[in-house]
């Protein structure tokens, strides 16, 4: 079988290791128990972590044992990587639905039965009653302030301030890290690369207090060609609770990738042969929309199944090509306007939204563009145009 870090490191995913000869063979001969952390900061995943998910599907399908750490106690501090600001602190009851929302999701990328199972543990279990005294002692000594500061995700914080509360994160992941190693003979910590230094300083802990190897990798970041982080629209996240993010738009969104990035999302989000990625993405002409109805296609029906997929693609094809079933809201009968309209749909968020978008020539009914912020909504149905990309059946009931 081959190594899996010869997979991941085909499709794109590796960007930082340390003793990589000797994880390289750790692979290839053993299962080895790794983990990657989520915070659950929000009451569904993302498209960020979904990269991660399939990250740990290939880890799995190469015989490895996934251990999925939900961050119940870290979360209460919150990670100052990636960061300007400090994060607002949650309730523990907020953690906890989070964290039921979080194994729902998840339960659909990664398998909890057969010899290699997935566990999902949460750090609450052993964060929130430590003795703090016992916990510097223990775990603080092997650590050096100097360092610390030398990290990226302290660095790029200083001149806003950082507060002692975050300074203690990375010290809680890499306690995170040996506990994991205790109670699982968990040896490799994975994530974005952005926690590389969490994860490094975890990695380095067990080193130095167990006299054990302990590996860390790092993946690259779902960035754009331009370097912008994938994953974000003009309503925020795309998110893969349905709820949040609808199939459609779920769909939509990587209907719409740039050319240049097609390639990549097909690489590090689905599990599309790479001969045949390399087929679909050719061309960087019109046969690029057919990679990227397959793309959108592969990765909806991951997220939300087969059926969803086909209603999505058959709606988008709808509306872009007068083919299929173009995706259909009611409104009340009592919104007379477009404003409401643009509001009562989704579309926008407010009125002042809305306004702005009709005034900038973003809105159109039917085929006629509107600039009239007055206009009266025709009775029935019609067909309502956000920019180029959004294009909705709107009845009126």
């Amino acid at each position: 079988m081959q190594n899996v870090m010869d997979t991941l490191r085909a499709r794109g995913f590796i960007k930082q290791t340390v003793y990589e000869e000797e994880l390289y063979e750790l692979l290839g001969r053993e299962s080895v128990p790794f983990y990657i952390g989520f915070d659950p900061t929000a009451d569904s995943l993302h498209v960020g972590h979904f990269m991660q998910l399939v990250a740990m599907r290939h880890m799995q399908l190469a015989g490895h044992k996934p251990i999925i750490l939900i961050g119940g106690g870290t979360a209460m501090v919150g990670d100052p990587s990636g960061r300007t600001d400090m994060r607002s602190m949650m309730t523990k009851e907020t953690i906890a639905y989070h964290v039921e929302c979080f194994k729902k999701q998840m339960s659909k990328f990664i398998s909890f039965e057969g010899e290699n199972a997935a566990i999902i543990v949460n750090n609450a279990d052993w964060l929130l009653n430590l003795n703090y005294i016992d916990f510097l002692r223990d775990i603080g000594v092997h650590f050096s302030v100097n360092k610390m500061l030398t990290a990226e995700c302290f660095k790029a914080r200083m001149d806003r301030g950082l507060s002692f509360l975050e300074f203690n994160y990375m010290l809680m992941q890499a306690y995170d890290f040996l506990v994991l190693h205790q109670k699982y003979g968990c040896s490799l910590e994975l994530g974005g690369d952005d926690q590389w230094s969490n994860i490094l300083a975890g990695a380095d802990l067990i080193r130095r207090k167990e006299r054990k190897p302990a590996f860390a990798m790092t993946f690259q970041l779902l960035t754009t060609s331009e370097g912008k982080k994938m994953g974000k629209t003009q309503k925020g996240a795309v998110w893969l609770d349905e709820n949040k993010t609808s199939p459609y738009e779920f769909y939509q969104y990587w209907r719409n990738t740039a050319d240049d990035d097609v390639e990549k999302c097909f690489c590090l989000l689905t599990f599309v042969p790479l001969e045949e990625i390399k087929e679909l993405c050719a061309h960087r002409d019109e046969r690029m929309n057919a990679a990227k109805e397959r793309l959108a296609y592969e990765l909806t029906k991951m997220v939300h199944g087969q059926e969803a997929a086909d209603l999505a693609q058959s709606q988008a094809r709808a509306a872009f090509g007068g083919e299929g079933e173009m995706p259909e809201k009611e409104i009340p009968a009592e919104t007379s306007t477009l404003l409401g309209a643009l509001v009562a749909t989704g579309l926008c968020k407010s009125n002042g939204e809305a306004r702005r978008l009709v005034e900038q020539g973003g809105v159109s009914v039917g085929d006629v563009k509107v600039t009239d912020v007055n206009m009266p909504l025709p009775a029935g149905e019609f067909i309502l145009h956000k920019g180029k990309k959004v294009h909705i059946k709107v009845v009126r009931k």
